[in-house]
């Protein structure tokens, strides 16, 4: 059985002398494991197809193994190896997207691409596609929370708490002791980050620190709800 699908490389381990198992995110499938042959030598057609970041389309004969025999790669994302700070965070969106995508879903394969494209070729600071990706991904699993009101009892929020037991913003009158306080820099930088497109991110200035509050309040919840661990950034 032939397989013909558009996919980004996630990751992979060395085997044999010169081939590679690689983690690809496909469009149709989810996350599948695959066999490149030889890849590891120096005059490989398909090396470049290896690394991680790779978006391409993959040709996969599909028996006992799930062998990769063309692709047709459409962006191998290469500048983000050129920036420390951009590979740390592009490398922290596809480890989220390893933990999430057992099962097919092409509104995450369409926000991972987003998110990789606006982080390699666009100058925006640092965390702020991180920060986006997570918001999205938070609402694609199910879980939206950003609102100007109370999630308990509707009140317009003026000072704000997040409240882990029911995965939203809070006032201090409906606040639980799994609630913590949010800066109102922070309350305002995801509302900002939800309405903007990646491709305007760099046109904002969020507030000195929020990024960091923001990360780690993403980071917090989606562990409470979904038992996913947010990769740390240098």
């Amino acid at each position: 059985m032939t397989l013909k699908t558009k996919a980004i490389v996630l990751g992979g381990v060395d085997i044999k002398e010169k081939d590679r198992l690689i983690d690809l995110f496909t469009l149709e499938e989810g996350r599948i494991t695959v066999s490149m042959k030889g890849v590891r030598g120096e005059k490989a057609k398909l090396k470049m197809a290896k690394e991680p970041f790779c978006f391409g389309e993959f040709v996969i004969e599909k028996g006992k193994s799930a062998i990769v025999t063309q692709v047709e790669i459409i962006d191998s994302f290469y500048d983000l190896t050129k920036d420390l700070d951009k590979y740390y965070e592009g490398f922290a969106i596809l480890d989220m997207v390893k933990q999430i995508t057992d099962q097919k879903d092409p509104q995450i394969f369409i926000e991972t691409l987003k998110a990789l494209k606006a982080l390699c070729y666009e100058n925006i600071k640092k965390y702020y596609v991180f920060n986006k990706f997570l918001m999205k991904i938070t609402e694609i699993l199910g879980f939206s929370f950003v609102k100007d009101r109370c999630g308990c009892c509707d009140a317009l929020l003026g000072i704000v708490y997040f409240d882990l037991n029911k995965g939203c913003f809070v006032c201090p009158n409906c606040k639980t002791e799994n609630s913590f306080k949010v800066s109102k820099d922070a309350f305002k930088g995801l509302e900002i980050l939800r309405n903007i497109d990646y491709d305007k991110l760099d046109s904002i200035n969020l507030a000195l620190g929020s990024e960091k509050e923001m990360l780690k309040l993403l980071a917090i919840n989606l562990e409470w709800r979904e038992g996913i661990k947010v990769l740390k950034i240098k």
